[in-house]
């Protein structure tokens, strides 16, 4: 799926706001191993529809293009209980691919792609779900300057209860002040639209993952 996204913002010149704590971002980690078809298939797919580079040399580095630590799991529990058994729907972002392009005092224009994995539990209620995802560009280490939502449908085959997909965002476009601001100044982050209680399942590196083929059962692992 390729979607287009243009952040419009006033950038400032002076950068007069106090700086925030450090973002804890990291690229997204892999999962569990796949039987080696399925994983040439996604590595092919993955590569396939990674962003290309761009033709021009840039006028600056690109922006940093992380996956929010907190927010790069998506776990759905029955009834908000952390059981294996209650697990609803799972789901990773696995990795980020980008590229961007700017001269002179052309705004930065980059496109990304983000490869997700995505399970189903036992207390699964439907073969589709709708999952939810966020894009925010920031100023490096500092306040957000704007953020978007998507909504990505997701259909589980038939006695499947595992799958993946690229989204390709196909233009983030960030105005500068001038051409002396390059686009080291920036981060795009991106993650899942997460409640408070799976933000904090994330950051204790709790794991419950479907167990490929036997859909009535969920592995649970600990660590990050």
């Amino acid at each position: 799926m390729r979607r287009t996204l243009v952040l419009l913002f006033a950038l400032l010149v002076a950068w007069t706001v106090a700086p925030v704590a450090a973002v804890h971002a990291q690229a997204g980690g892999g999962g569990d191993s796949d039987d080696s078809a399925k994983k040439k298939e996604r590595s092919e797919e993955w590569n396939l529809r990674q962003a290309p580079l761009p033709g021009v040399r840039n006028a600056g580095p690109c922006p940093f293009v992380k996956v929010l630590y907190d927010a790069a799991r998506y776990m759905e529990f029955k009834d908000d209980k952390e059981a294996s058994a209650n697990v609803r729907y799972t789901g990773e972002i696995e990795g980020v691919s980008s590229t961007c392009e700017y001269r002179g005092t052309d705004p930065i224009k980059v496109k990304t792609a983000v490869l997700f994995s995505f399970g189903r539990g036992p207390q699964a209620q439907d073969a589709r779900k709708t999952y939810r995802y966020w894009v925010a560009v920031t100023q490096r280490n500092r306040q957000v300057i704007a953020k978007d939502y998507f909504d990505l449908p997701v259909s589980f085959a038939t006695g499947q209860d595992r799958t993946s997909k690229v989204d390709t965002i196909k233009e983030i476009v960030i105005p500068r002040a001038d051409a002396t601001v390059s686009g080291e100044n920036f981060e795009i982050l991106v993650g899942f639209d997460v409640t408070p209680q799976m933000a904090e399942f994330n950051r204790q590196g709790k794991r419950f993952r479907v167990n490929a083929g036997a859909p009535a059962e969920v592995a649970s692992t600990g660590g990050r």
